[in-house]
């Protein structure tokens, strides 16, 4: 089972979408979050696929075929 697989619907939204290059406040107002909700869901992504930052974020997202 693939890592991501584990995320939530919306982990994933925020996962696809930074992995894009959307910035996190261009996701908020696309998703009607607030731009601190977002940040949350990247920080959850991130702890649940063991990544550091968006650039190993975005290659993982590409390995996958996510984007």
């Amino acid at each position: 089972e693939d890592a991501h697989q584990k995320l939530s619907d919306r982990e994933l939204q925020t996962l696809v979408m930074i992995a894009s290059g959307k910035r996190l406040s261009d996701i908020a107002e696309q998703l009607l979050l607030s731009p601190k909700t977002v940040s949350v869901y990247r920080a959850r992504v991130l702890e649940k696929l063991s990544l550091t930052n968006n650039s190993e974020l975005t290659v993982y997202a590409i390995r996958n075929g996510l984007v």
